[in-house]
């Protein structure tokens, strides 16, 4: 809807990426507190939840790579670049690495995923608002009452009513 929030010289600030950000800072913040409750340790929550956003982002962009092959292999930075995530890979991505360091570290898997399971959908909701910001995964055409118009300069069609589906 309204992506580019502000501009300082050639850096802008998008609200699809501060919207990332805040569910990030959100996932952090809960799952110390989590963590605390539980009698689980906040140091090795917070390693956890870095390890699974760096394999979470690598997987992302891995399996964008792969549903995205033949143009990986045509043009490599048009799929490497900053565009194209896919959110399962990013999921199986995160997991994966916390296994690595829960194995790594000795401590036990399940303990921390309990934990920090939820904190995935918190981030997934500050993501799904970011899309709405963005005009990114919308609905269908509708001409119902609560259709949203997005502006020209979103990745939504211009002009249309559409389902908000980034907000259900």
């Amino acid at each position: 809807m309204y992506n580019d929030w502000f501009t300082i010289g050639r850096f802008t600030i998008h609200g699809y990426g501060a919207m990332i950000a805040v569910g990030i800072l959100a996932a952090f913040f809960v799952g110390e507190r989590l963590a605390k409750k539980h009698g689980l340790s906040p140091d090795i929550t917070d390693s956890m939840i870095f390890t699974a956003l760096i394999s979470g982002f690598a997987g992302s962009k891995i399996l964008y790579a792969l549903t995205n092959l033949e143009l990986l292999l045509k043009d490599p930075m048009a799929v490497l670049g900053a565009d194209g995530w896919v959110v399962y890979g990013g999921i199986l991505g995160g997991l994966f690495g916390m296994w690595v360091y829960s194995k790594v570290k000795k401590i036990r898997f399940m303990d921390y995923l309990n934990l920090l399971a939820p904190e995935v959908a918190l981030g997934q909701a500050f993501g799904r608002i970011g899309c709405f910001f963005a005009g990114c995964c919308y609905g269908r055409v509708t001409a119902s009452h609560f259709g949203v118009v997005f502006p020209a300069h979103s990745m939504a069609p211009a002009g249309v009513s559409l389902i908000p589906t980034q907000l259900i």
